[in-house]
């Protein structure tokens, strides 16, 4: 009995940077047999098997923009992560694009999940007409899906995405397996406290800006902390390290429509909340403490009104608290759906 031995891996979280694997191996073994044990795949099966990048999987920052067709219409799409991981649909924000998504938390997801996210039609990289009613957003990702061959998915909605997915599980329940709502609300919610009520003015004069700057980002998504803008300002940072980023960006005509959309459940006999007994899937609703975009009081009352809804509240962050935690967001995520 002999042994080989070589470096250990950096990567593999099992063997320390300067230690040294063995590998015990009769006189003779073959040198091939040899080579195979001593592979990343044998050491690190871990490390090796999770690792998107390892796969040759692309990562966000370069992942190719594809097109299908749609009853017509060009719909634009990207999709990261192993072609037999279960499916991840992510349903953008108001005036939010692919390109809005952080990397980092995409490429968190994809090592363990097949994410797809898209541009509605009307938006950014896909042609035709913005939809004005919830119903047709959530209907177009459902059609969407399936002209991918994906009949069943996870979800996760951010802001007004996560809107979408409350009526997508309402009007498609067999689609959705779970979802996550991020920093997001059913509509009107009844409360006369402090924490629930509506958005400042400034609020949506910023958001509602023919052209929002890095200072507007940071004061609509982010607590104005020190820790929580520099955060933004990493996740900002992230966002220009895919080179045709905003290529295309959301013209005023498509998040009109989108306010269109939701007008009608911001009134107390329009409001989803009282809908929300009807969905039977696990939710799990998570948002910043201080979420001045959509109060975070609509979060305590939507995870209050879902039957199997899960709570999770980040601190010292707001609107975009998934992007300021895109580690723990990420985990969070993954460990609630599997």
């Amino acid at each position: 009995m002999i042994f080989w031995q070589m470096a250990a891996l950096r990567s593999c979280r099992n063997i320390t940077a300067t230690s040294t694997a063995r590998i015990f191996v009769m006189t003779s073994t073959p040198l091939k047999l040899i080579r195979r044990l001593s592979s990343p795949e044998m050491l690190c099966p871990t490390v090796v098997a999770h690792s998107a990048a390892a796969m040759g999987e692309p990562s966000a920052a370069t992942a190719q923009t594809r097109t299908l067709d749609l009853h017509g219409t060009p719909i634009a799409y990207r999709v990261l992560g192993r072609e037999d991981a279960p499916v991840l649909l992510l349903l953008n924000r108001f005036r939010g694009t692919m390109d809005h998504w952080d990397p980092l938390l995409l490429d968190k997801l994809a090592v363990h999940r097949r994410v797809v996210m898209f541009d509605q039609p009307g938006f950014a990289r896909s042609g035709g007409v913005p939809a004005n009613s919830l119903g047709t957003y959530a209907r177009t990702a459902v059609e969407f899906a399936a002209r991918l061959g994906i009949e069943k998915f996870d979800l996760l909605g951010f802001s007004m995405g996560g809107t979408v997915a409350l009526q997508l599980m309402l009007d498609h329940p067999a689609a959705v397996r779970r979802a996550v709502i991020a920093a997001s609300g059913p509509g009107y919610v009844p409360g006369e406290v402090e924490s629930n009520r509506p958005s400042p003015a400034e609020v949506w004069q910023v958001a509602t800006k023919p052209t929002n700057s890095n200072e507007d980002f940071l004061y609509l998504f982010f607590e104005p902390s020190a820790t929580s803008q520099q955060a933004g300002k990493a996740y900002l940072d992230r966002l220009s390290h895919r080179k045709d980023a905003f290529a295309k960006q959301v013209e005023p005509q498509a998040w009109q429509s989108q306010l269109q959309s939701v007008a009608a459940i911001r009134e107390p006999d329009g409001s989803l909340l009282t809908r929300l007994g009807a969905v039977r899937h696990p939710v799990l609703v998570a948002n910043g403490r201080h979420d001045i975009v959509v109060p975070t009081y609509a979060s305590y009352a939507m995870a209050q009104a879902l039957p199997n809804g899960t709570l999770k509240i980040y601190p010292d962050s707001g609107h975009g608290f998934l992007f300021q935690y895109p580690d723990d967001f990420a985990a969070e995520v993954i460990g609630f759906l599997e």
